[in-house]
């Protein structure tokens, strides 16, 4: 087992040091730039765009709406989204950049999502662009539909890979990761079994799941927007507590992004390209820009324009890594227990206890465990559409199910081999993905300009999965 360990590990290393990250951020500043930074300039459009898109149901002047397709709305596409992308990577992901990276790591974290916000916008696009509609009458879409209606019958296989590292990824980081993640806290702050704590999110899990998309996404948006407010809450009140450190809090990150840091403490000190390295990591780990899984949940989006749910979707990657995991970061930082060489959740837990002493460290393992059943949810669909291109609209239930039973395993299992598969073959699912968006990149552009030029934007012709 050991042997098999060393080499999982070297392929994982081999993997995301450097060809992914070098991908990543590489196709994303290409997208930037081709965009003419238009991401970072269209923010405040975007976000106008989600108020407005909270209920497709109706107009403002209460007429149904019936010329836009789709399965849930615009809003809960973003939701389901980050249902995914809001888990442990915004608390203990955070945690860990910090403790290895040191202060400047949240810096390299900051540009990491200016660039993948181009990278999602992209994704939401495309995923609009070539979405198709499967036999039941619902849109499905994403990397795997983009690269094969977007690059033709050669790149099927491209897509085909994909869809076939997405569909075993997400019984890893989506599925068997985070119940076993949830399974810990609750019994390390709760004294809470872990195989109790297995069964009911299976049950609850289940009782979404089993209801498809338009389930999921209900859930996903009101669960998301509570969860994700009150830890900002908190985050907030801990930072008010520790008002007095703010300042040189911002200062050590700009410094330290571009100096090396001494050891302090229990921290063993961190080179510039150290910080560079865990703050891109980490940044991509918790926003998923370029990993080609946002993408599935808005193809399902209730609209006709691409470049709408495009604007829709680099939210995604602001709210995640520019307001959460800042939030995160300004706690450490500012409680100053990351110098006693603590990672992971348990230095979060620790420095929200520091300011709020007896429920600080409730705060973060109830978070933790809720972003980690929302992640469960939505990386649910995304398997399942992935698995659905590979053998059809049949084999849905079937994959539901086995997901669903695969909960409580994680649990109670150790999961060392399987958080390095989970890496491994999210690595695997991000490079057919970026080969894809490089790609097609000339379409993405060619939308964008349309639409800020005021012409009207549709989707391709329609097309149909089961048949095509």
């Amino acid at each position: 087992m050991e042997a098999i360990t060393r080499v999982l590990n070297a392929i994982s290393g081999a993997l995301w040091d450097p060809i992914v990250l070098v991908l990543l951020l590489g196709v994303g500043i290409y997208l930037l730039v081709g965009l003419k930074f238009m991401p970072i300039r269209k923010l405040g459009a975007g976000i106008r765009l989600l108020w407005q898109g909270r209920d497709p149901g109706s107009t403002p002047g209460g007429k149904a709406k019936s010329e836009d397709d789709g399965e849930i709305s615009p809003f809960n596409a973003l939701m389901t989204s980050l249902s995914a992308t809001i888990g442990t990577g915004n608390i203990a992901g955070v945690a860990t950049a910090i403790a290895l990276g040191g202060p400047g790591a949240v810096f390299w974290m900051w540009i990491t999502a200016l660039v993948g916000m181009a990278t999602k916008f992209a994704e939401a696009v495309l995923a609009v662009r070539f979405r198709e509609t499967d036999s039941t009458g619902y849109h499905i879409g994403g990397p795997m539909f983009y690269i094969k209606n977007g690059l033709g019958p050669k790149g099927i296989w491209l897509g085909g890979a994909f869809a076939f590292f997405g569909g075993v990824a997400a019984f890893g980081i989506g599925n068997t990761v985070q119940s076993n993640s949830m399974a810990d806290v609750m019994d390390s702050t709760f004294g809470i079994p872990g195989w109790v704590t297995g069964l009911v999110i299976m049950v609850l899990s289940g009782a979404v799941i089993l209801g498809g998309i338009k389930r999921i996404a209900k859930v996903a948006g009101k669960l998301v927007p509570i969860m994700g407010v009150t830890y900002i809450i908190g985050g907030i009140v801990v930072l008010a507590v520790n008002a007095g450190e703010l300042l040189d809090t911002l200062g050590m990150i700009f410094y330290y992004a571009f100096n090396p840091h001494a050891a302090v403490g229990g921290f063993a000190g961190a080179a510039v390209m150290v910080a560079v390295r865990f703050g891109v990591a980490r940044g991509i780990f918790s926003n998923e820009a370029g990993l080609g899984s946002a993408p599935i949940a808005h193809a399902a989006a209730k609209t006709k324009n691409p470049v709408r749910q495009g604007l829709i979707a680099m939210l995604g990657t602001f709210i995640d890594t520019i307001v959460v995991c800042t939030i995160t970061a300004l706690v450490i930082l500012t409680a100053t227990v990351w110098e006693t060489g603590e990672e992971g959740a348990s230095l979060t837990a620790m420095s929200f206890d520091a300011a709020l002493p007896g429920i600080g460290n409730e705060i973060v393992s109830i978070a933790l465990a809720v972003f980690a059943f929302t992640t469960i949810l939505g990386w649910a669909f995304y398997g399942e559409k992935c698995c659905q291109f590979l053998f059809g609209t049949r084999s849905i239930p079937v994959y539901r199910v086995i997901y669903v039973l695969a909960i409580p395993l994680g649990a109670v299992a150790n999961l060392g081999l399987i958080w390095l598969l989970a890496d491994i073959f999210n690595a695997m699912m991000a490079i057919p993905n970026l080969i894809a968006l490089a790609l097609l990149s000339p379409v993405v552009f060619k939308l964008a300009k349309a639409y800020f030029n005021g012409e009207e934007v549709r989707p391709g012709e329609e097309l149909d999965h089961d048949n095509s």
